[in-house]
């Protein structure tokens, strides 16, 4: 017996209606076009994997969203993807071997256990690009240069992108030689920008005074580029790497303000986003009629090395059904010509209606007794016969 409701959907779960799907893919195609012409080649990753290949290089957040199921065939455990870059890593890594950098681009369905706080679905079609073999700055700005052309594409203005790097973090936390336990306590809390919990937190670590003092001024570190300058006085006495990602940072705002003016550039150096994986510097884009990132990305080297192959990596990612509502207010496409054909055994309507077709004219064939018309199906046009009985598209107005 059929359920009352069994029309509903699973919380956190949608289905896209004509018009929102046909939004969708022509964004779909726009951008991995514009990823093409950047010489990202598409590849296109199992929705279903090995829980390991899954979670490498992860944190326990993916670990808590991923979905996990016995493989009947293998006994071994399965998850459906939550993130899609461990998979691209490994293609990279595993199957590709190139000694060259190398650019990758998905699309894909996703899906999470819990839907974000701020964005209720639990399917959401990650879209991204990966830059693999190329240690530096030069490679982490073309993925943001990259990240800006999509959001572009997509029609969105007002973009603004948070700076960070997790290499200070981890950095600070090599130099006073915190435990695995001190570096996770503290990670959460600066993630929580909990500053009394902070204070309390590092009274109890047996580490230098003035490595203390970095720490407690991590979370202020957060503004304008003038923020750099000020990071370079209170980590004067820090580890050359804390000063190298320093440098990278500056240099990558530099050329962000020469070649995008306008945009809008923020540092945030407590930000440790994807800390569990990302090893450089870390970014994220956001518009002001959204509460949290519209894309992320950043370095991520190594995490190839459980797949044979450590390579350096960088890249970004968004969520396509995000990015297809927030377009959608934007700018609208220009309506498609919809074109009926009336039912009729006619050698040349058939004739003419595949040559329609052929040339990615939309054509709707009419049925013998259907229920409604040109209009009711959307046509905008209709197939008549002129005085010499020859086919040919009439506008309706």
């Amino acid at each position: 017996m059929q359920q009352k409701d069994s029309w509903l959907l699973p919380e956190g779960i949608e289905e896209l209606l004509p018009e929102e799907a046909k939004h969708l893919e022509n964004l779909r195609r726009k951008i991995l076009d514009t990823f093409n012409c950047w010489g990202y080649q598409l590849v296109i990753p199992p929705f279903i994997d090995y829980l390991d290949s899954l979670l490498t290089g992860a944190g326990h957040d993916l670990e808590l969203q991923t979905f996990k199921l016995t493989d009947q065939i293998s006994g071994e455990m399965l998850g459906i993807r939550a993130d899609m870059t461990p998979q691209v890593a490994r293609i990279d890594a595993h199957n590709l071997k190139h000694e060259w950098p190398t650019r990758l681009c998905y699309v894909g369905t996703t899906l999470h256990t819990r839907g974000d706080p701020l964005e209720k679905t639990r399917s959401p079609m990650q879209i991204g690009a990966e830059l693999y073999g190329h240690a530096g700055q030069d490679s982490d700005l073309e993925v943001i240069r990259l990240m800006l052309e999509m959001l572009a594409m997509a029609g969105l203005k007002n973009v603004h992108v948070d700076l960070g790097h997790v290499g200070i973090y981890r950095a600070l936390s090599n130099q006073a030689k915190l435990t695995t336990t001190q570096e996770s306590l503290l990670f959460d809390v600066l993630q929580r920008k909990a500053r009394p919990e902070l204070q309390e937190l590092l009274d109890g670590f047996a580490i230098d005074a003035s490595l203390k003092s970095m720490f407690l001024k991590l979370p202020q570190l957060n503004g304008g580029i003038d923020i750099l300058d000020k990071a370079n006085t209170i980590f004067a006495t820090a580890s050359d790497d804390v000063k190298k990602a320093l440098d990278d940072l500056k240099a990558i705002a530099t050329f962000l303000n020469r070649h995008f003016p306008s945009l809008a550039v923020s540092f945030d150096l407590s930000e440790l986003r994807g800390y569990h994986y990302h090893t450089g510097v870390v970014f994220a884009a956001f518009v002001p009629s959204v509460g949290r990132e519209i894309a992320r990305g950043g370095r991520y080297d190594n995490i190839g090395a459980v797949f044979g192959r450590a390579r350096p990596a960088t890249g970004f990612s968004a969520d396509l059904k995000q990015l297809a509502t927030l377009s959608k207010t934007h700018f609208k496409e220009n309506a498609a010509i919809l074109i009926f054909a009336p039912y009729l055994d006619d050698p040349e309507l058939i004739e003419t209606t595949r040559t329609l077709r052929a040339n990615g004219q939309a054509v709707i064939q009419q049925l013998p007794g259907q229920v409604g018309g040109p209009k009711e199906l959307g046509c905008n046009a209709i197939l008549e016969q002129d005085n010499n009985q020859h086919w040919f598209v009439k506008t309706l107005g």
